[in-house]
């Protein structure tokens, strides 16, 4: 088993020249700030094709956290033979992980992947925005939050853009490609590009809260939630029958509970105060479970129970 890095002081890096002949890819190396599930995703991602990464955590302890749950999960692809250990020694050699927001400046493109709250967002995009380059393009991995306002308090609201993965990151292979209102064609022609390096297929999408995968999906799981609720079926046939019945690799139940049952019900809270639809309303029981700790895989429990996971 490679030997396991270590958090890094950014100073050890230089500054990657963006300047090159024509065919050069223009993103060399890419910031990813928030190493929770999806920025840890994102990051494995990026670096298994070829490209540096800097992987930043608000503190340190959360860097070394970041780390070793990276370290973790490649070890469990491993042992389910998806991941050989030459591929998993190549990410790693790549990615530098740290607890310095200095080291966005590094990044030929910034990718924030922090908590879905539209003031958290926009904070961390006024800090950066004085840090970076002002040609740097910034990336938010918002599920429902609207470009245009994370974008505004920026100095460059033609060069931030949205791009929505899917949990998990390296397997899911379509990403949302947003625009805000003020998203320049340069801006989205060179993110739908750095997603094809990524194998992803982009999926163009205008501003509206919810996109297109985040608005379709949050209905069915609600539904399925109530359905629970109201004792019609347990949770394991709810999401059988969906599975069978539609062809589904994954049912609402366990997909809301990959996802995280703290970051759905914001997206549905999100949802509902722009729509102000009632199928937006999270169910109550989703309330429960989210003020009892229990999030899904991330905890081990939610809908169902995950013994492996943390």
């Amino acid at each position: 088993m490679p030997e396991k890095k270590e958090v890094m002081d950014i100073g050890i890096l230089e500054r990657a020249t963006l300047e090159g002949t024509a065919g050069e890819e223009k993103i060399k190396r890419v910031a990813v700030v928030g190493a929770g599930t999806m920025g840890r995703g994102i990051s494995q991602l990026i670096a298994s094709k070829g490209i540096d990464v800097i992987l930043i955590e608000r503190h340190e302890e959360g860097a070394k956290e970041a780390l070793e749950k990276l370290d973790a999960s490649m070890d469990a692809e491993i042992a389910r033979w998806t991941m050989t250990e030459s591929e998993k020694k190549a990410i790693l050699s790549r990615t530098t992980v740290t607890s310095d927001i200095q080291g966005t400046i590094y990044g030929d493109l910034v990718i924030e992947a922090v908590t879905e709250n539209l003031v958290i967002k926009q904070n961390l995009f006024r800090k950066i925005d004085q840090i970076c380059d002002t040609e740097t393009i910034f990336v938010t991995n918002a599920s429902a939050l609207s470009i245009t306002e994370i974008a505004s308090v920026t100095g460059r609201q033609d060069k931030v853009i949205g791009m929505h993965f899917l949990n998990p990151v390296p397997k899911i292979p379509v990403v949302e490609i947003v625009r805000g209102l003020k998203t320049s064609d340069e801006t989205f022609k060179l993110v739908k590009e750095f997603s094809e390096t990524l194998d992803k297929t982009a999926v163009e999408v205008y501003e509206y809260p919810g996109y297109i995968t985040t608005r379709v999906i949050v209905p069915m799981i609600n539904e399925a939630m109530y359905i629970l609720m109201e004792g019609v079926a347990s949770a394991e046939h709810i999401d059988t029958a969906i599975k069978l019945g539609y062809g589904f690799s994954r049912g609402p139940l366990a997909t809301a509970d990959m996802i995280g049952l703290d970051e759905l019900m914001k997206w549905m809270e999100t949802l509902f105060r722009e729509l102000g639809e009632a199928k937006y309303r999270p169910c109550p029981l989703l309330r429960k479970l989210v003020r009892a700790g229990h999030l899904g895989v991330k905890t081990g429990k939610g809908f169902f129970e995950y013994p492996t996971a943390g």
